[in-house]
């Protein structure tokens, strides 16, 4: 009697309930992760006077990022590429669908807006939303080994004999890389349209801006490897301690430079710009993205 049981509630729980809880926690992830930007006034004025080449540019890059996602965090256990794009398009569409709910909730959509407006302001905010619906699975799901559709949290899946194999996405070196880019690019986007961003740059000395190169390396570096974070990476036995500092931080850095340089650009804030006023604007953006690269390579 309780495997007929069992067998029922098999039935009740296969894929298209997956999907159904996939897209819930989708949903969830869009909100709890696009509410800073969505409630934030210079992203609401961005979305009316943004250079639309620019915007244009941030939408068709977040495709393909939104697909290499996917294909480690989907909605579901995505094997092939096929369904990491129906994952990315439908974290995409979330997005949208959040962004357009949520603003419209605050007031900011009337009717009487002009359409390229409306249109603006959705499609920056979908852009960290739609990010936060496929981040919604990996930090909204159930417990390893209890979550619907089995997916597992140590980043391990079983061979033959019932052997942990490492998962290909977490060891290898240019996903690391790219992990850690998208980390350092939602944080970016949630701080870069602030005035806030371009004060402390004009407040700050060479040597506040020096001070805060080696703090940000240092606590990246601290995040993952030293204060033994949930996820945290363990060096193996007789790698010397500074090879994950020259391998993985300093370029994770380096990548946190460069999107911080690549999303003030997009908004505009690095226009008639001096070269050293553009340095330090990204050397403070590039403080709360290089802690967003680092919990990246944690929680993804």
């Amino acid at each position: 009697m309780s495997s007929v049981t069992n067998v029922q509630r098999g039935a009740d729980t296969g894929p298209p309930h997956h999907l159904l809880v996939g897209l819930g926690r989708g949903a969830a992830g869009a909100m709890l992760f696009g509410m800073p930007m969505l409630m934030t006034m210079e992203l609401w004025h961005l979305g009316f006077y943004i250079d639309r080449v620019r915007l244009f540019l941030l939408l068709t890059v977040n495709i393909p990022l939104l697909i290499v996602l996917a294909h480690r965090i989907g909605f579901e256990h995505t094997s092939t590429w096929q369904e990491a794009v129906r994952d990315a398009t439908i974290a995409y569409g979330l997005g949208i669908v959040m962004s357009a709910l949520v603003l419209a909730l605050l007031g900011d959509l009337e009717p009487d807006m002009p359409f390229s407006e409306i249109l603006g302001k959705i499609a920056i905010q979908a852009v960290p939303a739609s990010i936060g619906a496929l981040l919604g699975r990996s930090q909204l799901g159930g417990q390893a080994g209890n979550d619907e559709g089995g997916d597992k949290d140590d980043g391990q899946d079983e061979g033959k004999d019932g052997d942990a194999v490492p998962d290909q996405m977490s060891t290898s070196y240019g996903r690391e890389l790219f992990l850690m880019a998208v980390g350092a690019l939602f944080l970016s986007l949630n701080v870069a349209p602030t005035e806030e961003i371009i004060l402390i740059s004009f407040k700050m000395t060479p040597w506040h801006a020096l001070v805060m190169v080696v703090i940000s390396i240092a606590i990246m570096h601290g995040f993952v490897y030293a204060v033994a974070f949930k996820g945290a990476h363990e060096l193996g036995e007789g790698t010397p301690r500074w090879h994950a500092f020259i391998r993985f931080t300093l370029p994770g850095y380096m990548v946190a430079m460069l999107i911080s340089l690549y999303v003030l650009w997009t908004f505009g804030r690095l226009d008639d710009a001096a070269p050293t006023q553009i340095l330090m604007s990204v050397i403070v953006l590039a403080f709360p993205g290089a802690i967003g690269a680092a919990a990246a390579r944690l929680i993804l």
